[in-house]
């Protein structure tokens, strides 16, 4: 399927693309649990062997590691309000009023998500 931008419609982009945005939302459901529990499994891990290994520059290490990995489960956690943002300020921009409702749904609730064309 060839998309041309000119003739891309946006007023009905959302209703034609929801079967991969909910795809997308089902993936991003799974990462927002799953991230969390990998972040607080990894640092248990890493801060148990250190604390047995008791030294003081693997103590550090693991830390900043730990603080990058805390910083990812923080942009995956407010990753719906940056896409509700996105959504909402694309709508306003277009003038297309509630336009992009169904995308919003699609990615952040994908069971409620309304693929009728």
């Amino acid at each position: 399927m060839n998309i041309v931008l000119s003739q891309l419609n946006l007023s009905s982009f959302c209703v034609e693309a929801a079967d991969i945005l909910q795809y997308i939302g089902y993936a991003l459901l799974i990462f927002k649990i799953a991230i969390p529990l990998i972040i607080v499994i990894l640092a248990i891990i890493d801060f148990g062997g250190a604390v047995v290994a008791s030294k003081e520059d693997e103590v550090k290490a693991k830390a900043k590691r730990l603080l990058w990995r805390v910083v990812t489960g923080l942009i995956i956690f407010f990753l719906p309000n940056i896409i509700i943002w996105i959504f909402s300020t694309i709508d306003e921009i277009s003038g297309n009023n509630g336009t992009f409702k169904n995308c919003e749904t699609c990615l952040l609730h994908p069971g409620d998500c309304s693929k009728g064309k």
